[in-house]
């Protein structure tokens, strides 16, 4: 974008909040070829401070933590997750439980420091990418602050009908996406007065920079095809939320600018196909395989060419793990520093998908989850590893060429081929091994992006020596 235009919609954030529909245009469903660092739990002025360093290791979007106003918990402390024993309190989820749609929170900082860093992002070439959340409020309800409740017509309207109901039945869409999931009340998102309010949100966060939006428990807002919570008269807030239609004259700002995923956590009667009319979505499942593959040691022990989902790859967002993974039940959280860096070579490698990088807590362990145990900070260092800037740019510099997976018959390791231009050779085993692979490169010596160890390709055959749980790019 044109940076004068850029800095004069910044000056207008509090005076845009009416525009007419524009026919035909909406959010993209995709980011093809790009690469997102999920900043997990970092303050905006860390991730501003650390904008040089996420560019220059090749990531397009940084992804945020949600930004909206939210429930004070264990007295303000700032631990990612405490326990009753420690003397700092704190717990991470606090900041998905919204008690307004403004920005600025006590846990990352204000609308001012938010501001900032997509400034610092724009400097890099970085896009923005928020955590929203509008499908429930706190669970403490009356934690909702005045100005919100007065927004929607009194607090009763700020709710579905089934908003305190807990859903029993999963897989039952009314329940699905109208009922209160863990604990979390249901907001009426079909609400012509929240709709609007929630919009002004939205709208602010692209007036200071925003360029793209990850939708938290998306399955749990009703598609346009679902049934209707009887205070609701039609299921439109996707396409609201995504530019398609205007709310009382109100609608998303720059739509064919802005990227936007739904976690669309994949069970039975998720309507995955209409969600992708909407958004990119992220692959639970597939993830759920690499890792099993990377606990294994033995990319033969399940399919990972099959992305184990309905919609097309380039409407994916694709991880080795999340931080719903990391933290909830610590599904993900006892593979090594170094099985998430093989996946994620692996991932990146590949052609399709938008790959998301999880930056897990700084000081982190596999005996001691939350490390420092500080929300703010910066996670660790592996977000800037030099086998991940490698891909990341192997990723870049790839993105024209098709994708071929070969591997080692006890599934150790994998090559990821792409064209005739360049191989990703991952070996996921924690032993050395020495590899005769067939591989589509020319002839001739290549020499690793990282290790500077040469490879020999002859014939057909790409022959050299693997260090454990280490990856080599050559091209």
């Amino acid at each position: 974008m044109n940076k004068t235009i850029f800095m004069s919609m910044i000056s207008v954030a509090a005076g845009l909040s009416t525009l007419t529909a524009q026919t035909g245009q909406h959010a993209k469903t995709s980011a093809p070829d790009k690469v997102i660092l999920h900043a997990w739990s970092w303050s905006f002025d860390t991730i501003a401070d650390n904008m040089k360093k996420i560019a220059d290791a090749g990531y397009d979007f940084v992804q945020t933590s949600p930004a909206q106003t939210c429930y004070v918990g264990d007295d303000g402390g700032m631990a990612l997750f405490s326990t009753p024993e420690d003397s700092v309190k704190g717990k991470w989820y606090y900041y998905y439980q919204p008690t307004d749609w403004k920005i600025g929170n006590y846990m990352l900082g204000d609308r001012d420091a938010f501001k900032a860093m997509c400034d610092s992002a724009y400097k890099y070439n970085i896009k923005v990418i928020v955590d929203v959340l509008p499908n429930h409020t706190a669970i403490d309800h009356t934690a909702v602050l005045p100005g919100l409740d007065n927004a929607v017509g009194g607090h009763e309207n700020l709710y579905h009908a089934n908003g305190f109901k807990p859903i029993t039945q999963w897989n039952d869409r009314l329940e699905c996406t109208t009922g209160e999931m863990g604990g979390l009340p249901d907001v009426n998102t079909e609400n012509p007065d929240f709709q609007y309010y929630y919009m002004q949100y939205v709208n602010d966060l692209i007036n200071l920079g925003a360029r793209g939006f990850r939708y938290d428990t998306a399955k749990h807002i009703g598609l346009p095809s679902d049934p209707l919570d009887p205070k609701s008269k039609v299921n439109n807030f996707w396409p609201i939320a995504t530019g398609r239609e205007a709310v009382k004259g109100l609608s998303m700002l720059m739509p064919d600018s802005i990227f936007i995923y739904g976690e669309v956590l994949q069970d039975k009667n998720v309507k995955e196909a209409e969600y992708a009319e909407f958004m990119g979505q992220t692959a639970s499942n597939f993830g759920h395989q690499l890792r099993e593959v990377l606990e294994k040691q033995n990319y033969n022990s399940q399919d990972l060419t099959n992305w184990h989902h309905p919609v097309d790859a380039e409407k994916l967002v694709t991880w080795v793990e999340s931080h719903d993974t990391y933290c909830n039940e610590h599904e993900s959280a006892g593979l090594t520093d170094d099985q998430i860096r093989m996946g994620w070579v692996f991932l990146t490698a590949r052609k399709g998908g938008t790959p998301l990088f999880f930056s897990r807590p700084a000081g982190s362990t596999r005996e001691n989850y939350w490390g420092d145990n500080l929300i703010g900070k910066r996670g660790n260092d592996e977000f800037f590893h030099p086998e991940v800037v490698a891909v990341n740019n192997f990723r870049h510099i790839m993105a024209d060429q098709p994708e071929n997976i070969v591997s080692s018959p006890d599934g150790s390791v994998i090559e990821v081929e792409r064209g005739n231009k360049g191989v990703a050779i991952i070996n996921i085993s924690d032993k050395s091994k020495k590899i005769d692979l067939t591989t589509s490169l020319p002839d001739g010596e290549y020499t690793d992006r990282v290790s500077k160890q040469v490879f020999k390709v002859k014939n057909g055959h790409v022959k050299g020596n693997l260090s454990p749980l280490t990856s080599y790019l050559l091209y």
